[in-house]
């Protein structure tokens, strides 16, 4: 078996939550073999990549039905 396959064959067996933390750290290993070592998000800008689909004055005018 290659290594390409032991990888995937490791990935396959990790649970649901997982795979966005997996994803990461390959992405930090592929900058730092580029010369481009990647800082960690903040919280802060985290957050501010969450985007909302709702109309503009949700807040006001949302009613239970």
């Amino acid at each position: 078996m290659t290594t390409r396959e032991l990888i995937q064959a490791e990935i396959d067996q990790l649970p649901e939550e997982s795979p966005e933390e997996v994803y990461l750290w390959f992405k930090n290993l592929t900058h730092a073999r580029q010369g481009q070592p990647q800082q960690p998000q903040s919280l802060m800008s985290k957050l501010k990549s969450i985007k909302i689909d709702a109309p503009e004055n949700f807040s006001a005018s949302y009613t239970l039905v």
